[in-house]
């Protein structure tokens, strides 16, 4: 099973500003999708999705736009062991990784994107790794604490709440709706309360 995009839930009225926030600041109107909530939420939504550019002067002007656009910093940019990047929440409420796999650049950035993964933390790993792989995900990694799943476009990998919420930088607390829904081959809500939908049905629900 693949996933075809992700959709975004925010308020009524902030519809049309999160929809030119994720096309113009992140260039994602293909893989990102917004929606009216129809219920509350407050703090860490549990998900983080990671935006990874191939360079670091991509990633350096994304963010850029982000916070041209209303988002804040959560963590500023910086180079790490893993490669260069931070973190940002978005005008919606949405806690964004960014990143780059190179720590310097090793040619002119360009915009190009590598690939967007959507994080989503969970109660136990063990539990929601068998539960995807029942609904057809294939295992791309797999480890005690993270596990990512070869879904197509938009990567899955999963964490554990409290882990994903230090990595991102942000308080793990939160109540309500987690204001997403993946959109992909088949309609189901997994252990800890993602909604997947297909695209049929999530226009219907729309």
């Amino acid at each position: 099973m693949n996933i075809q995009r992700i959709t975004i839930e925010t308020e009524p009225e902030a519809v049309q500003a999160a929809e030119a926030f994720y096309r113009d600041a992140l260039g994602l109107a293909e893989r990102v999708a917004v929606r009216a909530a129809s219920e509350p939420s407050s703090g860490f939504r549990g998900f983080a999705p990671s935006l990874i550019f191939v360079q670091p002067g991509d990633v350096d002007a994304a963010v850029e736009r982000a916070l041209a656009a209303g988002a804040k910093v959560i963590k500023p940019v910086a180079k790490s062991l893993w490669g260069y990047g931070g973190s940002f929440l978005a005008p919606d409420g949405t806690a964004w990784q960014i990143a780059s796999a190179n720590k310097t650049a090793t040619a002119p950035a360009t915009g190009e994107v590598e690939r967007l993964v959507l994080l989503l933390g969970v109660d136990s790993v063990k539990t929601s790794k068998r539960f995807y792989q029942e609904q057809g995900l294939t295992v791309a990694k797999s480890f005690p604490s993270y596990v990512e799943f070869d879904s197509g476009d938009v990567k899955l990998a999963l964490y554990k709440r409290a882990s994903l919420a230090k990595q991102v930088g942000i308080d793990p607390s939160g109540s309500g709706s987690h204001r997403l829904a993946v959109v992909a081959g088949g309609t189901f809500t997994d252990p800890d309360g993602y909604a997947w939908m297909t695209a049929e049905s999530i226009v219907s629900a729309g």
